[in-house]
C-alpha cells in the first residue's frame, strides 16, 4: 500500500483499519462473491435441514409475522416475508439490470441484441416443453417454469474462475442472455404462477405505477418518492393474486435512466463551487466553516445529480441484495431433507426427471441450438473472439437454475395437494441438475473448448 499524504488526517488505529478494509472492499466487489456467498448458504441449509436443529429451522421459518397499521394489517411467515417481501428487492434490481442493458448495454444494439435473445428463447422453451412432456396430465405438470430460469449469480462466477480463458464477449452474452431469461421468467411469473386475481387491488397497483411513471416523466430524480409509491403498490399487487414480487420489477422500470445534469455542466458547476470553498478560512483544528459545510452539501447533491438514479440505485442495491436478500431466500428455502434410502426413487420421480432434464438437457439444446440456427441464418453474429465450442460449455452453465427455479417450484405447489411432495422432488432436482450442469460447463470450457487468442 502507498504511504498516505501528509494532508490527510487519520488516527493511528485509522491506518490499521485501512490496511484490513481495503482488501475487503475488493473481494465484496468482485463478481463471484454473490456465487460464494449463495454456495456457502445452500450448504448451511442443507446441514440444518439434515442435523437435530431441523425442526427448530423449520420453525423458525415458520414463525409469522404481523405488520399493522390501524386496523389494516398484514400477516404472513418469516418465509413468506422473504419469498414476497424481501425479493421483491431482487426483482427491484433486476428490472433495473433489465432497463439498463436494454436502453444502454449489450441489448441496445440490435446486432448484439438478438444472439442471446435467441439464445434466451431457446433456453427457456425447450426446457419448459421437456418438462412438460415427462409430466405431462399428472398434477404436478404446473411446475413447467421451474427449468426456465438461469442463476446469473453462480453462472457468472463459473465464468469468472475460468479466467483468460474466457473471453470478455462470452461473459456478456452470458449476462445478457440471463437477463433476457429472467425477464422471460418474470413474465411467466406474472401470467401463469399467480392466485385467484381480485381486480381492484389490481386496479389500485397499476394506479400508482401510472404514479411512479408521472414522477419518472415530471422529471423526479430523488428515490424516496418511487419507493414510497413503489411499496404502496407492492401492498395492492400482495392482496391482488399477482405474485407481489412483479412490484419491483415495475418500480425498477419507472426509475429515471438519465442524470439531472450533463457531465459538461458538472464540470463548470464543480469548478465553481470548489473556487466558493477555498474562499473561506479553515477554523483550528482543521473545523470547515459554516459556509463551506453549505457547499460540500451542495457538492454532494451535484455529485448525485451528474448520475443517472437508475445506475446508482443498481450500485447501491447489488451489494445488499447479493450478500442479504438472496442468501436469506437460499436459507430459507434450499433445506431439503435428504433421505438417502429413498434417494434413487426420488431421482426417478417425474418431477425430479423433469426438473434435471429441463435444466441440463433442455438448456443445452435450446441455447446452443437456438444460437447456431441464429448465426447460421445470418439473424446474428457470433461474439468477439468466441467458438460455437464456448457457446456450448456457457449453455451448460445456463443449466445453473437455482435461485428462479427454487423461487418458481415454491410458488408452482403452493396450497395444493401433494405440493410439499411435489416441491421436495423439484428442489431436488434444481440442486442435482445445477451441480452436474454448473461442473460439466466449467470442465468443458477449462479443457476442451479451445480459446481464440486474438492478435491486436
Amino acid at each position: 500500500m502507498k504511504p498516505l499524504p501528509k494532508y490527510k488526517i487519520l488516527a493511528p488505529w485509522e491506518r490499521m483499519f485501512n490496511k484490513v478494509a481495503t482488501p475487503f472492499e475488493h473481494f465484496l466487489h468482485q463478481q463471484t462473491t454473490t456465487g460464494l456467498v449463495l454456495m456457502l448458504m445452500t450448504v448451511v441449509a442443507l446441514i440444518l435441514a439434515n442435523s437435530p436443529l431441523a425442526e427448530t429451522y423449520a420453525h423458525i421459518f415458520h414463525t409469522h409475522l404481523t405488520v399493522s397499521v390501524g386496523s389494516f394489517s398484514i400477516d404472513h411467515s418469516l418465509h413468506h416475508w422473504i419469498n414476497d417481501g424481501l425479493m421483491a428487492l431482487f426483482f427491484f434490481v433486476i428490472g433495473l439490470e433489465i432497463k439498463r442493458e436494454v436502453l444502454s448495454g449489450e441489448l441496445s444494439e440490435p446486432k448484439n441484441a438478438m444472439l442471446p435473445i435467441f439464445a434466451a428463447i431457446g433456453g427457456v422453451a425447450v426446457p419448459a416443453l421437456i418438462y412438460y412432456y415427462i409430466n405431462f396430465g399428472l398434477p404436478s405438470e404446473n411446475g413447467w417454469g421451474i427449468p426456465m430460469a438461469t442463476d446469473i449469480a453462480f453462472a457468472i462466477s463459473a465464468l469468472v474462475l475460468l479466467g483468460r480463458r474466457v473471453p470478455v464477449a462470452l461473459v456478456t452474452f452470458l449476462v445478457a442472455l440471463a437477463i433476457v431469461d429472467d425477464l422471460m421468467a418474470v413474465t411467466v411469473i406474472a401470467l401463469f404462477y399467480t392466485d385467484q386475481i381480485h381486480m381492484f387491488s389490481l386496479l389500485m397497483a397499476f394506479a400508482f405505477f401510472g404514479i411512479l411513471i408521472a414522477f419518472n416523466r415530471f422529471g423526479i430524480h430523488q428515490p424516496l418518492p418511487y419507493f414510497i409509491i413503489g411499496g404502496i403498490m407492492w401492498i395492492f399487487m400482495l392482496e391482488s393474486g399477482v405474485h407481489a414480487t412483479i412490484a419491483g420489477i415495475l418500480t425498477a422500470l419507472a426509475i429515471p435512466h438519465k442524470p439531472k445534469f450533463d457531465p459538461q455542466f458538472f464540470d463548470q458547476h464543480m469548478g465553481k463551487l470548489t473556487d466558493k470553498f477555498k474562499q473561506y478560512p479553515v477554523g483550528e483544528n482543521h473545523e470547515l466553516h459554516d459556509q463551506q459545510k453549505a457547499v460540500l452539501h451542495h457538492m454532494e447533491d451535484t455529485v448525485h445529480a451528474v448520475q443517472a438514479p437508475l445506475n446508482r440505485l443498481e450500485h447501491d442495491f447489488h451489494l445488499p441484495v447479493s450478500l442479504i436478500v438472496i442468501p436469506l431466500f437460499a436459507l430459507a428455502n434450499a433445506g431439503i431433507a435428504l433421505h438417502f434410502n429413498g434417494m434413487q426413487a426420488m431421482l426417478f420421480e417425474p418431477v425430479t426427471m423433469g426438473v434435471m432434464a429441463g435444466l441440463v438437457i433442455g438448456k443445452v439444446v435450446g441455447i446452443s441450438g437456438f444460437a447456431l440456427i441464429a448465426i447460421k441464418l445470418g439473424l446474428a453474429r457470433m461474439p468477439k473472439n468466441t467458438t460455437m465450442s464456448q457457446i456450448f460449455g456457457v449453455s451448460f452453465l445456463g443449466g445453473i437454475g437455482f435461485t428462479m427455479s427454487i423461487f418458481i417450484a415454491e410458488l408452482a405447489w403452493y396450497g395444493s395437494e401433494g405440493g410439499l411432495e411435489m416441491l421436495l422432488q423439484a428442489k431436488t432436482g434444481i440442486l442435482f441438475a445445477s451441480l452436474f450442469a454448473g461442473l460439466i460447463g466449467f470442465i468443458w470450457l477449462r479443457f476442451i473448448a479451445k480459446p481464440i487468442h486474438s492478435i491486436d
